[in-house]
């Protein structure tokens, strides 16, 4: 890649901390943004600010939003016998908007990904396990996307809560293998929530 004005390699840089964004990719983004008009990045930036300073982290599921707990766990109505395990807050966007699930969620904030540096230390795992242990949690429903790193994580994490009394469930093929989960259409996330089934302990 060509050199730029210290600036403009900085911005670059700082668009590579986001996942999924290479070189080429942040290059686009970058040239994009200065292609706007001062007004129009002025917004851009504003907009980033404001949901970094309004949006906190719920200190139960580990979700976004606009208060802490957090909607869904503050919510009475919803089922706290059932905890859905997610990797990253925006699952749960997928999933509710389905309207099959009526449970709670814990976020892991990743899956295992030895290979990447996303050990179980770095996972919300410790966290999850007090949950079952101190709340009243009958199910654990394993949703992850049907990849390698989910398929890792769903083996560590039978391994770790197996000695708990509950029912495990993971989500049905109805989502195909190598699929992101956040990107499923409801259909298929409805059909995989009501097909799940128990992971083997």
């Amino acid at each position: 890649m060509r050199k730029y004005t210290p600036e403009i390699q900085e911005l670059l840089e700082a668009f590579q901390t986001l996942p999924g964004v290479g070189p080429k990719t942040a290059e686009r983004y970058v040239f994009a943004l200065l292609r706007r008009s001062h007004a129009e990045i002025e917004a851009f930036t504003a907009a980033v600010a404001l949901a970094t300073k309004s949006v906190s982290v719920c200190s139960v599921c580990f979700t976004v939003g606009h208060q802490n707990p957090c909607e869904i766990c503050s919510d009475g109505r919803r089922d706290r016998s059932s905890l859905c395990v997610v990797a990253e807050p925006q699952d749960i966007g997928a999933i509710e908007a389905t309207g099959a699930y009526r449970g709670l969620y814990h976020v892991l904030g990743g899956t295992l990904s030895p290979l990447e540096g996303m050990t179980a230390e770095k996972l919300r795992l410790a966290e999850l396990v007090h949950r079952i242990a101190n709340d009243r949690v009958r199910e654990v429903i394993l949703a992850f996307s049907p990849n390698l790193d989910g398929e890792t994580t769903i083996l560590a994490l039978s391994g770790a809560l197996k000695k708990y009394p509950i029912r495990m469930t993971r989500l049905a093929r109805g989502l195909p293998m190598g699929a992101e989960l956040q990107y499923a259409d409801e259909i298929t996330l409805t059909d995989a929530l009501s097909g799940r089934r128990e992971v083997i302990k």
